[in-house]
């Protein structure tokens, strides 16, 4: 990793490229973010920088946060994220990430936390495939039916879809394009939909790319 920073989901949109062909993207407010923390390898055993966004009132910051900002001599922040970046010398405490940092036509990955949908059964959650609706089937159309073996194993494997919470979980989209950077309003056009509903706390960082 490269580099990285903390953004708001502000909605979708399009844009024109220069041809007149229309982009659907999605508007990021990346940053600012302040470095609160540095480590190293020597200290920590890994390089990384701890970034935090968006400011907060002191009387929702408890007394361990507020003495860890007041190190660091940093104003409080709402959010705290660990970048574990391959070069972190070109950052120190206290230095302000911006949106430059990325460009128009880097490729990143962008992870939120997706939308919650409450309970949901199997049809909804996992795809499954209902029952038919007639020859005594009965009002159990749409049930998981039988999941369970006989006296062998006697129980359900671990990792079987069944009925609960969808949703609500961290999601990370993979490969999208930086198709536009507004720097002086801390503005990112990503190509395509990212997780999370409007409002919602994001990351973005530079695709690794696989030897």
């Amino acid at each position: 990793m490269q580099k990285g920073i903390i953004g708001k989901k502000i909605g979708m949109t399009q844009i024109f490229d220069e041809a007149g062909k229309f982009i659907p993207v999605t508007v990021v407010e990346a940053g600012p973010c302040v470095v609160v923390q540095k480590k190293t390898v020597e200290n920590d055993g890994y390089n990384a920088v701890q970034l935090g966004f968006g400011d907060i009132r002191a009387k929702r910051v408890n007394k361990p946060l507020q003495g860890h900002f007041k190190k660091a001599d940093v104003a409080l922040k709402r959010t705290l994220k660990e970048f574990r970046l391959d070069d972190i010398n070109s950052l120190n405490v206290g230095d302000i990430v911006k949106a430059d940092t990325f460009a128009e036509g880097d490729i990143v990955d962008v992870s939120g936390t997706s939308k919650g949908k409450g309970f949901a059964g199997t049809i909804k959650r996992h795809n499954f495939a209902r029952l038919k609706e007639s020859h005594g089937t009965g009002p159990v159309h749409r049930h998981a039916g039988s999941m369970g073996a006989c006296s062998s194993p006697s129980r359900i494997f671990k990792g079987k879809g069944m009925p609960g919470q969808m949703g609500n979980e961290k999601v990370t989209i993979q490969n999208l394009e930086v198709v536009k950077v507004d720097a002086e309003n801390n503005l990112i056009a990503i190509k395509g939909a990212i997780p999370g509903p409007k409002n919602g706390t994001v990351t973005v960082v530079d695709c690794v790319k696989k030897a």
